[in-house]
């Protein structure tokens, strides 16, 4: 199987590049995210591949690091989701947000994605709760403190500077990311006070 290409950007289509590996050229079929970070034709660009092999064709699908990958290949575990639907998400949502969303139940935000309904949204974020910390990298300690808000088991001090952030209009992955660095900050018995103040200062930063 491909892993991995390293060549010269020939062309693009909408949901796919040639790319040219020592004159043979290759289409790998990418997110938008990825195809707007390409550069231009002629020039060189490495993607991590994921190979898809069907009985009647032979599909690879591009990505800018392995990281993105490996939420391609999870997302696909779940009912309803299959390579196209993956692309989308991946298109609409970094794997930092993806993480976040999924961490804190957040239905909507997963359901931005093109082809992705609400029932696949509810499914998505119930069946991976458990996976996104793994692939969450440097936001793993924040994606921990938004699955204890997504699961209602955060303690009181954070659910309530969490919720006074979100009423002033900043969505609960911003709050909910201000909270754990106001929380490092401050230290685990901060009242919620001391979290709003330092999570403001962090959002305004």
């Amino acid at each position: 199987m491909i892993g991995k290409l390293k060549g010269l950007v020939d062309s693009f289509g909408d949901d796919w590049i040639i790319l040219d590996v020592q004159g043979v050229g290759y289409q790998v079929h990418c997110s938008t995210r990825t195809l707007s970070a390409l550069p231009f034709p002629g020039e060189a660009a490495t993607l991590s591949i994921e190979t898809h092999v069907r009985e009647t064709e032979i599909k690879l699908f591009g990505f800018q690091a392995d990281f993105e990958r490996d939420w391609f290949r999870l997302l696909q575990n779940v009912q309803g989701v299959g390579a196209k639907v993956a692309l989308a998400i991946l298109g609409t949502l970094t794997p930092g947000e993806l993480a976040s969303a999924i961490a804190l139940q957040d239905k909507a935000m997963v359901a931005r994605a093109p082809g992705v309904g609400p029932k696949v949204a509810q499914r998505l974020v119930a069946e991976l709760k458990d996976k996104a910390p793994a692939l969450s990298g440097d936001m793993s300690g924040t994606i921990g403190l938004q699955q204890e808000i997504g699961a209602g088991v955060a303690g009181g001090a954070v659910q309530d500077a969490v919720s006074a952030l979100t009423n002033l209009g900043y969505s609960s992955q911003q709050a909910s990311a201000a909270v754990g660095t106001a929380l490092k900050e401050a230290g685990e018995d901060a009242p919620s006070t001391t979290l709003i103040r330092l999570g403001l200062r962090e959002l305004s930063s």
